[in-house]
């Protein structure tokens, strides 16, 4: 199974969404900074702000998609807002 997230910085008032196959152990590469390139590397203090759990690795990656071309913090706050958004997406990309 797999997962969408999405990381939120305090430092820098941004967040960061992907998709991966194990959450937890994802998380913890980025914290480390194991993405050498990756835009996580310009702060310490993701949290996790949100996730979409149980998704096979296609749909997480569709979804990852979706919410990168929304290119809104707004949209990104009414996900973990309203649940139902969440759920539109899932069923939109079985």
């Amino acid at each position: 199974m797999a997962s969408v997230y999405i990381l939120f910085s305090k430092q820098l008032d941004r967040f960061y969404i992907g998709s991966c196959r194990d959450l937890s152990y994802r998380i913890n590469l980025h914290l480390k900074k194991e993405f050498v390139k990756s835009f996580t590397t310009k702060a310490d203090d993701w949290k996790l702000y949100y996730s979409i759990d149980d998704l096979i690795y296609r749909q997480s990656r569709q979804i990852e998609t979706h919410i990168k071309k929304m290119k809104s913090s707004q949209y990104i706050q009414n996900l973990k807002k309203y649940p139902e958004i969440t759920q539109k997406l899932i069923d939109k990309y079985k």
